[in-house]
């Protein structure tokens, strides 16, 4: 994987295809960003120059185990940096989870820089409690269980990934880590925001692509829908479950693709507020 520096500390990317449109994708909490693989590879083969980054803390970067280093905000500039550093003046930027709230905080902070977005499950408002009911018991094991799940971790790391179906080798990935700078990344998202205000985001004027999908309490369809509702140029698609764009790709990456496509053609002046609902 290639590499830069930002504020001291290594962050590793990975770049499937080449062009003028860009497409920067990001992760699941604790996930390495390859993750987005298979989708990084569809949407190449369409024209797209997409990167991969894991932010600081996941995958191939960096995971220093200070709390202080990791919040939405920095994520957030992370990939502004990742941008400056592969000079891209604008991309659409999407993510799953983290990766889609790491979106919203992009859009934040430099909003002339996001073409699109493409937000697969965000955790906004209707996540609270149950994220605190399953992270609080996770973060418990990781720091006070440290000595025990460090010893898993090694065991895990210990797997051959070569015959391994592609999903359980991220997996793997996720669960093989140090479990001490994986307790400092969700403790430093414990202090600070998860997401911009409802306020903040009702002024993206960014198109976005938002996907959701029921029975999953920590990333609640009903998150997506207000979601989409609050972002002026949004459309909302419902996926059939949490693993459809892992196992059952080919419609929601039509759809990401047909999105990013219609992001990256030239803008009418004006425009105006768009917001069309699509239920699979």
């Amino acid at each position: 994987m290639a590499s830069f520096r930002h504020q001291g500390k290594r962050l590793a990317y990975r770049t499937y295809g080449s062009g003028p449109r860009a497409v920067i994708l990001l992760p699941g909490l604790l996930f390495p960003a390859r993750m987005h693989e298979p989708l990084a590879q569809a949407l190449a083969d369409r024209g797209n120059r997409v990167v991969l980054l894991d932010l600081l803390g996941h995958g191939r970067s960096d995971r220093p185990r200070d709390m202080w280093r990791y919040s939405m905000r920095t994520f957030g500039e992370e990939v502004l940096a990742l941008m400056d550093h592969l000079e891209l003046d604008q991309a659409v930027i999407g993510g799953t989870s983290l990766g889609a709230n790491t979106t919203l905080e992009v859009a934040s902070q430099a909003p002339e820089r996001v073409r699109g977005m493409v937000i697969e499950m965000p955790v906004l408002d209707n996540a609270i409690l149950a994220c605190a009911a399953f992270f609080t018991p996770i973060l418990v094991g990781l720091t006070f269980g440290a000595p025990v799940t460090r010893r898993i971790a090694g065991l895990l790391r210990r797997v051959p990934q070569g015959p391994l179906p592609f999903y359980a080798g991220v997996g793997l990935d996720c669960f093989g880590q140090d479990p001490g700078p994986s307790a400092a990344v969700i403790q430093g998202l414990f202090f600070g925001r998860i997401a911009p205000h409802r306020t903040e985001r009702r002024t993206f004027e960014a198109p976005a692509l938002v996907i959701g999908h029921h029975r999953d309490p920590i990333h609640p369809f009903s998150d997506a829908g207000m979601l989409a509702d609050e972002l002026p140029n949004a459309r909302l698609v419902e996926a059939e479950s949490l693993i459809e764009l892992r196992v059952a790709p080919e419609r929601l990456t039509n759809e990401i693709a047909d999105f990013v496509e219609e992001a990256w053609k030239p803008r009418r002046a004006g425009g105006g507020r768009r917001r069309r609902a699509a239920a699979s």
